[in-house]
């Protein structure tokens, strides 16, 4: 029954839609009319700016460390990692905002965080070297993905390279999109680094 109640919990909690909230309560635009259309830090970023991306990449980051956090607190029983998988979900298929989500990057960064910080660390320098190397973020934010398994296996830790397996490979499904147009030459390029 744990186990029921703080996946919910961990869904809502992912559900909610920090770059509609940003977008409406500070600018006015319905982030989901703009750019990609996807409510997430990158697209946050392309259109409102830089002030509003980290903001909602943030609030994005801690969706997934507060689930994971709250159920190592309150319920020792349960596992961690399979709750903070709920709070990606939530973020990726929010009930909130029509089930039209982000692409469960700084989520999936936020429930690492709450179970290895130092991961979590080896991610963020591993996405920004990325992005300074090829000035694309989608792909920054799947070779991160691809680091977090290999420095899971490098911890054996059998939950966390389960895990990361999931997520990185969710994420990279995620980006499928960005994918072709990274083949295609037409994905866009940061100019910020």
């Amino acid at each position: 029954m744990e186990y029921v109640i703080f996946a919910i919990s961990a869904y809502l909690l992912g559900s909610i839609p920090s770059a509609l909230i940003i977008g409406k309560l500070f600018y006015q635009i319905d982030i989901r009319e703009h750019g990609s259309g996807n409510l997430g830090g990158t697209n946050t970023f392309r259109v409102l700016g830089v002030k509003a991306g980290l903001i909602v990449s943030i609030m994005d980051i801690l969706k997934g460390t507060a689930a994971v956090v709250l159920a190592i607190w309150l319920a020792p029983s349960v596992e961690p990692l399979i709750i903070g998988a709920f709070a990606v979900l939530g973020h990726t298929y929010p009930l909130f905002a029509r089930f039209r989500g982000g692409k469960a990057v700084a989520t999936s960064g936020g429930v690492l965080l709450g179970v290895s910080p130092l991961l979590f660390l080896i991610l963020v320098i591993s996405f920004f070297t990325f992005l300074k190397l090829f000035k694309y973020v989608s792909l920054s934010s799947m070779l991160a993905g691809i680091i977090a398994v290999i420095t899971s296996l490098i911890m054996k830790d059998i939950g966390l390279i389960i895990v990361t397996v999931l997520l990185a490979s969710f994420v990279i499904y995620r980006h499928r999109e960005n994918i072709k147009r990274i083949k295609d030459k037409t994905e866009p390029k940061i100019s910020w680094m």
